[in-house]
């Protein structure tokens, strides 16, 4: 047998030893998993579940899986984080700033791994990147980077955008500052940002009114589960209006959307897996660096680009990863 094929064999073999040992262990781990969004989504999918069983967990062997969705309403979940608690689980897995907050809020000394939940440190969840401190870790972001990569390639696409609409959630922590990054880096960049935080789905109606009175060059949605509920609306007026729209995560570009750019969001849930299982198998959550996205997404719907009478510049075509046709 050659070296190279040997090799092939032993890391083939990890996963089936990983699964093995843990199938042999006579504790069943409880996860919980706690989302501001709908059932079914997110960390709450079957995706989630198989990013645990490719590190050898079995729902209903050797694990088992609390799932919690708030469904766009944050005050539910303060209960569901005492739910847990009450188990009590092992680990608290959280989707978007507003659970994370519960949860370091309501989790007593829970492990638990944010995603979705804008800047930890800048939000005060963490204590630094390196040092996260407390019981919590995750997978932070790079806010002030991506902001300027959307508002660049808003540019790219249509260079007399100068004004560009900002629509985010201004009740979410971790959402207005992901706002703000906008802001400063429209400033640097010499453009403008018209700001228009909603609080609730008939504030969209008031931006709407905003933007017809006094039509921006550009919109920029800022992705979280208000404005993904109305992101239809959001997607609709923009075509009606003729305006370019950058968003932040590729599925918003396949439900009609322009453009997008952001991390890839599987690879994302797959990480927050990870650093779970570490905790699991008994690492600190205060010794686990908060980590950063590493692969990023560029999409662009070139039916919605025709329906706007835009032609997209070929050189951001061949850096797209996803094309609509």
């Amino acid at each position: 047998m050659t070296i190279l094929r040997r090799t092939i064999l032993a890391a083939s073999a990890l996963p089936l030893l990983r699964a093995g040992a843990l199938a042999q262990s006579s504790k069943t781990y409880r996860v919980g998993l706690v989302s501001i969004g709908p059932p079914e989504s997110g960390i709450l999918s079957p995706g989630m579940i198989q990013n645990f069983a490719k590190r050898g967990y079995v729902e209903g062997r050797n694990i088992e899986f609390e799932r919690r969705a708030a469904q766009g309403k944050p005050e539910r979940l303060p209960g569901f984080i005492d739910e847990l608690v009450a188990k009590p689980v092992d680990v608290i897995v959280t989707s978007s700033y507003p659970a994370a907050a519960a949860a370091k809020e309501r989790g007593g000394k829970i492990p638990i791994v944010v995603i979705n939940s804008g800047d930890p440190v800048a939000t005060g969840l963490a204590a630094s990147l390196a040092h996260p401190g407390s019981n919590i870790t995750g997978v932070s972001e790079i806010a002030t980077e991506l902001s300027a990569k959307r508002l660049a390639l808003l540019k790219e696409a249509v260079p007399s955008v100068r004004a560009v609409a900002v629509l985010w959630n201004a009740d979410d922590f971790g959402m207005t500052l992901r706002y703000q990054a906008a802001e400063v880096e429209a400033k640097r960049a010499g453009m403008l940002i018209v700001p228009l935080g909603v609080h609730a789905p008939d504030d969209f109606d008031t931006a709407f009114s905003e933007m017809t009175k006094q039509p921006p060059d550009a919109i920029l949605m800022v992705t979280d589960i208000l404005t993904i509920l109305n992101r239809k609306r959001v997607i609709d007026f923009a075509r009606e209006h003729r305006l370019p729209a950058i968003y932040e995560y590729a599925r918003l570009v396949r439900d009609g959307g322009l453009m997008s750019y952001g991390p890839d969001e599987a690879g994302i849930a797959d990480r927050a897996a990870g650093l779970a299982d570490r905790i699991l198998k008994g690492a600190n959550p205060a010794d686990l660096p908060l980590e950063l996205p590493s692969r990023f997404q560029l999409a662009v719907n070139l039916q919605t680009a025709k329906t706007l009478d835009l032609t997209i510049p070929e050189a951001i075509l061949v850096r797209a990863d996803d094309v609509v046709e």
